[in-house]
């Protein structure tokens, strides 16, 4: 039975459609009896899970999948203060590993792979040709320090030895990955770190300057994915919850990732 909690839920997402936090809502089937399920996603997401979304539901006509997308830090945040979230798929294992430790996390995958690059405005002039003289840039666009992209940034930098004059030029710290790309593409900022996904998405307005190799970071950038315990309601975690983690594992899910540049984390 649908509760009259999920009910008036339903409609006030439904409602929000269009804002920033709401990516997708409402589903395939009617929210009087439809059970939703409340997935946090990385913002460099977004793309591939609103695809993955339209597959499952026409697979499964009676769940609706409804999206807050942002930076990983800032989902991790919400679901420590009490979020609704069922799923939580994050662009690094730090938010992943704080919450598992903390009780929150039920169960978990590593899913995906990304890389980390440089980008520039489509076209554009830099003296920049790589991460080891960033520092030559007017300015620069990063993900702020709990944003995943701008944690790898750092540590690339940090590793090459040039984090501090890097840091000590004109940085735009951004709530997100999907602010940093913005940024570039619309050339308030000469370069920008992002994942190669999100470069790919707006190829027609940057272009990428150089990848980060894998002796640059200590470890590679891994998508994992988990289901999530509420602890501050007590809530379980529910049969259609577990069924769409069930279905991110898939390899028809994975070929959808593969599509949109993801690839599977190493032992997948």
């Amino acid at each position: 039975m649908i509760s009259v909690k999920k009910s008036i839920k339903a409609a006030i997402l439904c409602a929000a459609v269009g804002t920033a936090a709401v990516l997708s809502s409402c589903g395939t089937a009617p929210a009087d009896t439809a059970e939703e399920v409340n997935v946090f996603i990385a913002a460099s997401l977004k793309n591939a899970m609103e695809e993955a979304e339209k597959v499952f539901e026409s697979e499964n006509p009676g769940i609706n999948i409804i999206y807050n997308a942002d930076s990983s830090g800032t989902l991790q945040k919400q679901i420590e203060e009490g979020a609704d979230c069922d799923i939580f798929f994050s662009a690094a294992k730090q938010q992943m590993d704080e919450l598992s430790a903390q009780g929150y996390i039920a169960e978990e995958r590593d899913l995906l792979e990304n890389k980390l690059v440089l980008i520039k405005p489509k076209g554009a002039q830099t003296e920049v040709t790589g991460f080891e003289n960033a520092d030559k840039a007017s300015s620069i666009a990063l993900g702020g320090e709990s944003v995943p992209t701008g944690m790898y940034a750092r540590k690339v930098f940090e590793k090459l030895g040039n984090l501090d004059s890097v840091m000590s030029g004109t940085v735009n710290e951004c709530v997100n990955v999907t602010a940093v790309l913005s940024a570039v593409s619309e050339g308030a900022n000469e370069i920008g770190a992002v994942y190669k996904t999100d470069a790919a998405s707006s190829d027609d307005k940057v272009d990428i300057i150089a990848e980060a190799t894998d002796d640059m970071l200590d470890e590679p950038v891994i998508y994992p994915v988990g289901l999530v315990k509420n602890k501050i309601t007590g809530e379980e975690v529910s049969e259609e919850a577990r069924k769409f983690y069930e279905f991110l594992q898939t390899d028809e899910a994975l070929r959808l990732f593969e599509k949109y540049g993801f690839s599977a984390a190493t032992g997948k």
